[in-house]
């Protein structure tokens, strides 16, 4: 005997019983009670149904939100029609909603509304309480004990899962009886339940159909407009008291307003951002107002903010942020101070690590390498869990970067600037969730193109394309002075304000020629530099030569050390050849001096190496040799590196190397004597005058003039004050530039308050002045030699190139390196391509490099390279305006529901990509994109751009019905989503198989201490240091655990020494406690996404 029960397994489905039944007994009347009706499940049953003549559906509603609503204002819940069709209308609505995107299933919608209309069914809302029973009646015109009928019972609701027509059908457990007793009682508390409901009119079923997308008809004008408000979102409303109360002498300008809205975003978003408007635009004052809108949003009792700044500029910020009534709530520090937070040592002074809400990071390229102890204590600082309980829920702190060169050189400084706020292998990123896995390749490829003998530029573009799109407009607020004067609202303000954005003139080279013998000697130093048959600065590499037991005891990787540092003394002797002769020849004896005083220690078979001094200098002061034995011992007992060896210590080789470098430095010394003339201080004496004081060019007859070397600084300043007044000259170094600094305000900053003087014509400066002070009284600045650093170029560029510059033109001057010393240590060319990237991934102003350079002016606003960045200007501007002018059809279109669609002719877009196919826009609570699919069905990523081109229409271009192929091409669309998605889960939580080798090789020693360890505090321990490298949070962790290893593998350490420098690491990063570690649920990720808009292109 067959079991009454069914399970909707193995294809006995609700469904097929419906199906049977109705088959062998052709009822007159259907009854149903369901908790929760779709649609979905009756469009199955409408044919089978449809010899029947009574349909009677009864739906229950949630009618708890009611009673809590009525309870909520002091009233009792009686039951009400009104709020009782309202309350169905919402689950209908949630019901179109998530149903499957296909022409059957609206089908199935419209037919359900339509046989209301045409009274084939009935459907009531029981109005008293929630009806959690489900049960299905089928009944003969007159039932009796001697007819048939049937009840079916059990957890089918009304749905197509329900019921089993899917093709994955919910597990259900139903029951089918036909004894007229229990078919007799279910049609009694039957027809209880329907005397008691509300009825469904036509009327009803029709308005509710009005409020989705089925029921409305959309322009490709009103999609348009849809697109822009879901991708503006909040930006589209300029509200200027999000940042509270400005200090009395601060207007708020749209232009700042609009980055802090969008700063804060990204802080709640993504836990950090790049603040990153180019020099001049006030990002101080931006990120005081970020600061402050945190602490109204945090609450101002429960924030704590860090601002981690140069010495040169921290004055300024302890200014900024007391007028903005903030240093209360905040600590300063310097960069070379962090270890105090980091490692809690200055208690007095700062807070615990953990205590701090919101940081702030004011040059923040400075942090670009991660094997640096600031940067592993910033990162400490920054992603150890804040403590705090403020109203911006959470244990992320926020952290802003704020610099106008965050790509200092390479694309992977900008990959160690992001782990300061990104877990590499766990991002918040829309489009790349694993950033180990995306940069890894790009750094491989850069490295290859800054190997090869040519520079491919195209490549180096293609590289930072793909950062600037995937990962940099994300996360990065910049504007340059090019957005703000095209961009309507924001050239108001800058008017209103009087604020003045000078132009640049283009890079202007100055060329020096060498004379025939000069030139013949330039070229041979350069040989004899970098030959390795001429010159090897083995006064460098003495830690590579010693031994190899005393080499693993005292230096680990001797030979990468100190091939490093012979190739920085190698370009430095080539930069300072360069920089003047005078400079070269300095560095040259000083080389010279150094290496025969290495070769002098061999005579006397004591040999120092002492990384934490100075020898040479303590030399020069005349120690004698006992004095230096005390000193290098003394730093010995803290640093075992610093240390006295003897000549048997040393590989024989070595001292022959340093003899060899002798002979030939030797050499060199005594041909640059005989040159006394200088070709270079020559052409600037031509020029001075006629160019660089040229009144019509400098009116304030003001120069700026910039040198990597302090012996060019001074001999510049002697050369120059035997033509100009010395007292018109200033020459700034390291050593006075804080006791002169007021006087370089008074004489070169515009922005200066507390009286101007003109004492000053000519400032000779090193780079200590590149950051940190204005001289825009100035606007003529020539670079004597060439710094070999994008960041420094675009810095000092920066210091005249400021808001109120006082002259309408920037002139920016640049003695050009000779081709010999470019051609054989290839500075030119790695400088260039490192230019090139910075201005191919974020944009800047004006070339400060070559003449050879194309500046591509990308205006980073929110993302997008010139050509986009205008267009998005245009886009937002476009919706605000639309918005200001048109506020209730703002206000409509903003209404529109999801899935709204259209379909337009081919003619009517330029782009054939499109013609004959569809662009579709979804979203997930992961990330959101854009679509596009062609008429031979394949499916293209797009960026935001490309769709709202494509979208955009006229106000009077009409939609036309919907092709067959629509549903098609949005279903592959959802494929491809739902695909991407899972796919950067998968690498969101798989880490090892993506790691490098020192990830890789620390989990597995982890795992093999955990197995061996007793203590259950070290199991835990390494668990959670397990954890931490999965999701990549600190970079410096495998490499510990790496030295830890080296260390128990040599035997220098026991196992118990290994568990309790596991347990100190934890404590150092994990912040779980040993006593109890609850594992936080991994929220389940629904990878299918919500269509928001879509369009399809018909002939």
């Amino acid at each position: 005997m067959s079991s009454k029960f069914f399970t909707n397994s193995e294809g006995n489905t609700l469904f097929k019983k419906f199906e049977g039944i109705l088959k062998a007994m052709k009822p007159h009347s259907f009854q149903a009670v369901s908790a929760y009706f779709r649609s979905s499940g009756y469009f199955k049953m409408r044919e089978m149904l449809k010899e029947v003549e009574e349909i009677k559906i009864l739906v229950g509603i949630n009618v708890d939100n009611l009673v809590f609503e009525a309870q909520r204002r002091g009233m009792i819940y009686f039951s009400n029609a009104n709020k009782t069709k309202e309350e169905f209308e919402k689950e209908f609505i949630k019901d179109i909603k998530e149903a499957k995107y296909t022409k059957e299933v609206e089908d199935s919608i419209l037919s359900f509304i339509q046989d209301i209309a045409d009274k084939r069914i009935e459907v009531r809302i029981h109005n008293s309480h929630s009806i959690h029973a489900k049960f299905y009646i089928l009944l003969p015109k007159e039932h009796s004990e001697y007819t048939d009928g049937w009840v079916i019972m059990g957890s089918s609701n009304l749905t197509d899962a329900g019921i089993g027509s899917k093709k994955a059908p919910n597990y259900e457990l139903n029951i089918a009886l036909k004894d007229f007793d229990d078919v007799q009682f279910a049609k009694d508390e039957f027809a209880k339940l329907w005397a008691n409901s509300d009825i469904l009119e036509p009327t009803d079923v029709q308005s509710f159909i009005k409020n989705t997308y089925i029921g409305q008809e959309f322009t490709p004008f009103d999609l348009f407009i849809k697109l822009l408000i879901e991708y503006f979102g909040k930006n589209i409303d300029y509200d200027p008291n999000t940042i509270g109360d400005l200090p009395s002498n601060y207007k708020k300008l749209s232009y700042q307003i609009d980055a802090v809205n969008q700063g804060f975003d990204m802080l709640l978003k993504h836990n950090g951002f790049f603040l990153a408007d180019v020099v001049g635009l006030g990002k101080t004052l931006v990120a005081s107002m970020i600061a402050k809108r945190f602490c109204i949003a945090n609450g101002f009792e429960q924030t704590k903010i860090l601002v981690v700044t140069p010495p040169a500029v921290e004055s300024n910020w302890k200014q900024t942020f007391k007028s903005f009534r903030l240093d209360k709530n905040t600590k300063f520090i310097t960069n070379g101070s962090l270890g105090k937070i980091a490692d809690g040592t200055d208690l007095d002074n700062y807070w615990e690590v953990d205590e701090y809400d919101l940081i702030l990071v004011d040059e923040a390229h400075k942090y670009r390498n991660h094997t640096s102890q600031g940067f592993n204590h910033l990162q400490r600082i920054c992603k150890i869990p804040r403590s705090n309980e403020g109203l911006i829920e959470g244990d992320k702190k926020k952290v802003i970067l704020i610099s106008a060169t965050p790509l200092n050189n390479r694309p992977e400084d900008l990959y160690y600037q992001l782990q300061l706020f990104q877990d590499i292998r766990k991002s918040t990123l829309e489009k790349v969730s694993n950033l180990q896995h995306f940069f890894s390749p790009l750094i491989q490829k850069y490295r290859e193109i800054m190997d090869a003998k040519t520079t491919d530029i195209e490549a180096i573009r293609e590289i930072y394309k793909q950062i600037r799109e995937k990962v940099i407009a994300e996360i990065t607020v910049r504007r340059t002075r090019r957005d703000l004067k095209k961009y309507p609202k924001y050239l108001e303000d800058i008017k209103q304000q009087g604020i003045i954005f000078p132009e640049i003139a283009p890079l202007q080279t100055i060329e020096y020629y060498l004379n025939p013998t000069i030139s013949k000697l330039f070229y041979k130093t350069i040989l004899s530099l970098t030959d390795d048959d001429k010159i090897n600065y083995y006064r460098y590499q003495a830690i590579r030569f010693l031994k190899k037991d005393i080499q693993e005891e005292y230096y680990s990787q001797a030979e990468r050390v100190s091939q490093s540092l012979a190739a920085i003394m190698k370009t430095l002797m080539v930069k300072r050849l360069e920089s003047s002769f005078v400079a070269f020849k300095n560095t040259l004896e000083n080389l010279l001096k150094s290496t025969q005083r290495m070769i002098e220690m061999f005579a006397n078979n004591k040999v120092y190496i002492a990384p934490d001094l100075n020898i040479n200098a303590l030399f020069e002061k005349g120690l004698s040799e006992e004095e230096i034995d005390e000193i290098v011992l003394s730093k010995n007992v803290e640093n075992a590196r610093n240390n006295i060896f003897t000549a048997d210590d040393f590989d024989p080789s070595f001292l022959i190397g340093l003899e060899k470098d002798a002979k030939s430095l030797k050499n060199l010394v005594e041909e640059w004597k005989n040159v006394t003339n200088d070709p270079k201080i020559e052409k600037l004496f031509d020029i001075l005058d006629t160019v660089l004081l040229d009144r019509d060019k400098n009116p304030s007859q003001q120069l700026i003039i910039f040198t990597e070397s302090n012996d060019t600084a001074n001999y510049l300043n002697e050369k120059l004050s035997e033509v100009i007044d010395p007292k018109k000259i200033l020459k700034i170094s390291s050593e006075n530039r804080n006791k002169v600094f007021e006087q370089i305000q008074a004489n070169f900053d515009a922005n200066y308050t507390k009286g101007r003087k003109n004492d000053l014509k000519i400032l000779i400066t090193t780079d200590v002045l590149a950051e940190g002070i204005n001289l825009h009284r100035a606007n003529v600045l020539l670079n004597y030699d060439t710094p070999w650093n994008a960041t420094r170029l675009m810095q000092r560029l920066g210091r005249i190139n400021r808001i109120g510059s006082e002259t309408g033109v920037i002139y920016n001057y640049l003695f050009y390196p000779s081709a010999q010393g470019d051609e054989e240590i290839r500075l030119y060319k790695k400088a260039y391509v490192k230019l090139q990237g910075f201005h191919s991934a974020f944009g800047e102003d004006a070339q400060v490099f070559t003449k050879e350079e194309l500046v591509e002016q990308f205006e980073l606003f929110k993302e997008g390279e010139e050509g986009e960045e205008d267009k998005r200007l245009y886009y937002l501007r476009l919706v605000r305006e639309f918005k200001d002018a048109h506020p209730s059809e703002f206000k409509r279109i903003a209404k529109i529901p999801f899935k709204a669609r259209t379909a337009r002719k081919n003619k009517n877009t330029s782009f054939d990509d499109v013609k004959d196919g569809s662009i579709i826009f979804m979203k997930s609570p992961y990330k959101r994109e854009f679509y596009r699919v062609n008429a031979q069905k394949e499916v293209e990523n797009i960026d935001f751009l490309e769709a709202a081109e494509r979208f955009e229409a006229s106000f009077t271009e009409k939609g036309y019905e919907l092709p067959i192929s629509h549903y098609t091409d949005v279903n592959l669309a959802q494929q491809s989503f739902e695909k991407d998605l899972s796919h950067a889960h998968t690498h969101m939580v798989t880490s090892v198989d993506k790691a490098d080798g020192n990830t890789m090789h620390a989990k597995k020693f982890l795992r093999e201490i955990k197995s061996t360890s007793h203590q259950e505090e070290v199991k835990i321990a390494c668990d959670q240091l397990s954890k931490l490298i999965d999701k990549g949070t600190f970079t410096a962790i495998p490499n510990e655990i790496k030295k830890i290893r080296q260390q128990l593998e040599k035997q220098k350490i026991t196992y118990g020494q290994v568990q309790n420098m596991i347990l100190t690491m934890t404590k150092k990063y994990a912040t779980a406690s040993f006593e109890e570690t609850k594992e936080k649920k991994e929220k389940m990720i629904d990878f299918a996404p919500e269509i928001v808009i879509s369009e399809t292109f018909i002939k």
